[in-house]
């Protein structure tokens, strides 16, 4: 069994712009769709502060280590860690930022995952640290969106389409999660929280609509007593709108991977960066604009964006020495004159050899 990300098929993230609307449920009920439908699945909880998928999944059980590496925890054939099951006594994980990504990136890097065909990570609320963090470090296939019908829920939920946007990850889709509550006794659908919300989303932000998710209590008892709801009710009622969200998840995401827009091919020939486009022959850049465009603190100032390093600083025969990729939207140059902190953006890096401002890489 391998450790870290390298035998997974597929990574997606599972977001929300804001707290309470359920992402948490969703990601443990697509878990097990997937797995009702033949797939290996885990599930990273990368919410430090408040772990939920220890409740959701139904799992008390702790980890086990293995060759310095963690064994994750598994639940009905669904792995997963969670920062829930590293700490026993319930306590208020308080910690700073920096520690957090530790944590998260030990949970990327540091388990041994083995071959999954989906890698659920279901994130914190916001587009902070975390969410950057995980953009860098595991090339995502893709990013599920969950919001509730509310405006305020659908203002925010905006914010982490931008974000995925920007890092260049695929929206697979929006779900609006709590989208009306069907009476078992007459049949009817009452729109608590509003509806049709997350399809006006979807259709504002050119991304997909993935459907909705009722407000029933069959969810939140299962969620309470960590029972899988798609086994125990066969795909029907509330559980056969996450079947149906994992269909499109899937399709979504097929599609995704024929849509990138990744270079083809980077290489280093002779000092100098090559780097190969879907639409054209390899591209060479010249080493010295590259160390002059690099959009770090060091070389632009972060309030002003005034441009610190000069031309006259950056040795005329620097090269580079090899480059690493960052997520999936952008790379880190080392060049020979030790400089390696820029992070080189692929939708900017296109136009470099036509002038493109330095500035413009900056995430």
């Amino acid at each position: 069994m391998k450790p870290g990300l390298e035998s997974i098929k597929n990574i997606i993230a599972v977001a929300s712009g804001k707290g309470g609307v359920g992402k948490s449920t969703v990601t443990t009920n697509l878990a097990f769709a997937l797995k009702a439908k033949g797939f290996s699945v885990g599930v990273i909880d990368g919410d430090i502060y408040g772990p939920s998928q220890p409740g959701l999944l139904g799992s008390s059980d702790k980890p086990t280590g293995q060759g310095g590496f963690i064994v994750p925890v598994e639940k009905e054939g669904v792995k997963f860690i969670s920062m829930g099951v590293m700490n026993p006594s319930g306590k208020a994980v308080i910690m700073r930022a920096p520690l957090a990504i530790r944590a998260l990136s030990q949970f990327l890097s540091g388990v041994l995952w083995g071959e999954l065909d989906y890698l659920l990570i279901d994130l914190p609320p916001g587009t902070g640290d975390i969410q950057l963090t995980l953009s860098q470090q595991a090339r995502l296939t893709g990013a599920v969106i969950v919001t509730t019908p509310q405006r305020v829920a659908l203002e925010i939920s905006r914010n982490g389409v931008d974000m995925f946007k920007t890092v260049n990850v695929p929206i697979l889709g929006i779900v609006e999660n709590m989208s009306g509550f069907d009476c078992k006794h007459c049949g009817e659908s009452t729109p608590i929280f509003k509806t049709g919300g997350g399809a006006s989303l979807a259709t504002k932000e050119g991304v997909p609509f993935l459907g909705c998710i009722p407000l029933d209590p069959e969810i939140m008892a299962s969620g309470d007593e960590g029972v899988n709801l798609v086994s125990h009710h066969k795909g029907q009622g509330p559980a056969k709108a996450f079947v149906d969200l994992a269909d499109k998840v899937i399709a979504n995401q097929i599609e995704a991977k024929l849509e990138t827009s990744e270079p083809k091919e980077i290489e280093v020939v002779n000092g100098k960066l090559q780097v190969s486009w879907e639409e054209g022959k390899p591209a060479s850049y010249e080493t010295f604009d590259l160390r002059f465009a690099c959009p770090c603190a060091n070389c632009i100032d972060e309030n002003t964006g005034v441009q610190i390093l000069t031309k006259e600083s950056i040795a005329t025969d620097i090269s580079v020495v090899r480059h690493q990729l960052v997520g999936r939207y952008g790379m880190s140059i080392h060049f020979s004159d030790g400089h390696n902190t820029g992070i080189y953006k692929f939708s900017k890096l296109k136009g470099l050899e036509n002038g493109t401002r330095q500035d413009s890489f900056s995430v």
